[in-house]
């Protein structure tokens, strides 16, 4: 199955990226194949430290954010989940396993490759609203 071939490639890279802290070329062209455009945007986003990791205080509460063109994305890695309309209309379709905004979290993440935001915990509702919102 295609799926599971890709979220092999992909852990398969971060793997690499944990312990190289780099993907080597021969890497980054396995997953040029398996995604495609989906990467290239991916790794663009990563290396435009673009994915931002907040953690909220005293809670401790984890939220990853990929700064996408017109907004922010919220992704929920333990789930598989991003707010954005490529998940919507092709992950949950299973057209595709991943939209680029996870992509780009996993590897950010292995890379240590963004950017960590301290926010206190009342600011947590205010930004998860502004996270939620549906842009038209």
């Amino acid at each position: 199955m295609r799926n599971s071939r890709e979220i092999r490639c992909l852990e398969a890279a971060c793997e690499e990226a944990e312990v190289r802290g780099a993907l080597t070329e021969k890497r980054m062209a396995s997953l040029e194949r398996m995604f495609g455009s989906r990467f290239s945007n991916a790794w663009r986003a990563v290396n435009e430290r673009r994915v931002k990791k907040y953690i909220f205080k005293p809670s401790g509460r984890v939220v990853w954010i990929v700064v996408g063109r017109g907004r922010d994305y919220l992704i929920m890695p333990a789930a598989n989940f991003c707010s954005c309309d490529d998940f919507y209309f092709n992950v949950i379709d299973q057209k595709a396993r991943l939209c680029y905004h996870l992509i780009a979290q996993r590897l950010a993440e292995s890379l240590k490759a963004y950017d960590t935001i301290e926010e206190e915990d009342p600011f947590y509702d205010v930004l998860m609203k502004e996270w939620r919102r549906v842009t038209s």
